[in-house]
């Protein structure tokens, strides 16, 4: 196995050569055969082993071992204890956050390259029917990754019969936790319940795993294709956001499959919602963790995630230039020069220092340059045909409660120069 594990690592992952990496280790069979063979293949590691106290005196066994080991080795250690005992929800989703947290904070301190897990080809496959019993699209039935970012799983094309054998082979000390073979667990059910059975069916369960495993990587890999494409075709990126034109969707064909493709990645995995807003008002959105998608008129308009600067940026009198939240230069004017949307002239005598740049609010109002009346800002950006996004990065310049200016819209026609104007300023948004 160690012939087969180290043409394995030095074929798929050759980036290891030479880094410094960060082994995942609890301390049972699975880590320690992997620690093992890092050590034949000379390779420089170290070693990252979790306590969460869940199982008494045998969690510190566990961690005895991984310890003691390490060291018997001239391997480096790291130890950390989590209390989960009052961990509310789920305790093996908040243990593995946990975990993973703390490898990269490694990472970032110690400067590993990677992070190693010891997940098996096993472990693949009860992943599979774990995501197959809850109901999962493509990407759900391909199995661990071999790779996620920095974290890299080179044990994946193994057993755990072969995993097993080697440690006995090579006398490699394991602890078993005992919890592996409660049935309370849905995995610990499949492991030991559903995949025997299959296997008496199918003996050669396992290698036919990896083969359709493989077969639906790679068709997985055509789709992903497909999608980028796709997106080339129908993405239009205007500046930080992304428009989407809702009939060149909706003429895909099955719409829900290319809408749940084209919008996954950004964490948008329930194709019905989706659905739901092309054909939703205008305004309306749907968010997921990192991304939202806002319904325009006729398109959809996907972007990040960013907080709303709601911040209020004061400019003192004389003050000639900022330069954030972005460039905007003031300096007295001889007369009027070209008015544009990027530049305006203002009566000095009319402003009350200091000015202020914000954001618009609901309820905002100011008198357009060239009207008698007053317009609330609502209805202006509605006449302007502005989205929610445009909306919501509207800058002002303000005197006091007035808004001067509608930066890159309207200036407001009671700050305008008249005949009786002493001072003029001229106000320059710099591109």
């Amino acid at each position: 196995m160690l012939d087969k594990f180290q043409h394995h690592l030095y074929v798929t992952f050759p980036e290891v050569k030479g880094k410094k990496l960060l082994l995942a280790c609890s301390g049972g069979v699975d880590s320690m055969v992997l620690a093992h063979m890092l050590l034949q293949c000379k390779l420089h590691f170290a070693l990252a082993h979790c306590n969460y106290k869940l199982r008494g005196d045998d969690s510190d066994l566990d961690q005895d071992l991984v310890v003691s080991w390490g060291q018997s080795q001239g391997i480096q250690v790291f130890e950390r204890t989590f209390d989960l005992k009052d961990t509310s929800g789920s305790i093996q989703l908040k243990a593995r956050d946990l975990r993973y947290g703390w490898f990269h904070e490694l990472m970032r301190k110690e400067g590993f390259d990677y992070i190693l897990t010891a997940h098996h080809a096993d472990d693949s496959l009860e992943t599979f029917f774990i995501n197959l019993s809850r109901g999962t699209g493509l990407d759900g039935l391909t199995g661990i990754p071999e790779r996620n970012g920095q974290i890299i799983r080179p044990l994946l094309p193994f057993s755990k019969e072969e995993i097993v054998s080697y440690a006995r082979d090579n006398e490699v000390p394991w602890r078993e936790d005992a919890t592996n073979h409660e049935l309370k667990y849905k995995r610990n059910k499949i492991r030991h319940a559903v995949i025997p059975a299959l296997h008496e069916i199918h003996p050669a369960l396992s290698q036919n795993f990896q083969k359709t495993q493989l077969f639906l990587f790679q068709s997985g890999q055509l789709l992903r294709s497909y999608a980028e494409g796709l997106k080339e075709k129908l993405f239009q990126i205007k500046g930080e956001d992304t428009y989407i034109s809702i009939a060149d969707l909706n003429e895909l064909d099955p719409v829900d499959a290319h809408l749940y493709l084209l919008f996954r990645d950004y964490g948008f995995t329930q194709w019905e919602d989706l659905k739901d807003l092309l054909g939703g008002q205008s305004g309306k959105e749907i968010s997921s963790k990192t991304h939202r998608i806002i319904k325009d008129r006729e398109c959809i308009i996907l972007s990040e995630k960013r907080s709303i600067e709601d911040g209020v940026v004061t400019l003192d009198e004389g003050i000639s230039e900022i330069k954030e939240p972005f460039h905007l230069s003031i300096e007295n004017a001889e007369k009027i020069g070209s008015q544009s949307d990027r530049q305006v002239f203002v009566d000095k005598e009319k402003l009350n220092y200091p000015l202020k740049l914000r954001k618009w609010k609901i309820g905002d109002y100011f008198y357009p340059l060239g009207m008698s009346g007053r317009k609330k800002l609502s209805k202006f950006f509605k006449d302007e045909k502005l989205n929610t996004l445009e909306k919501e990065k509207q800058w002002l310049l303000c005197s006091g409660d007035q808004i001067v200016w509608v930066l890159g819209k309207r200036m407001d026609d009671r700050f305008k120069v008249t005949e009786k104007t002493k001072t003029i300023l001229k106000i320059t948004w710099v591109i």
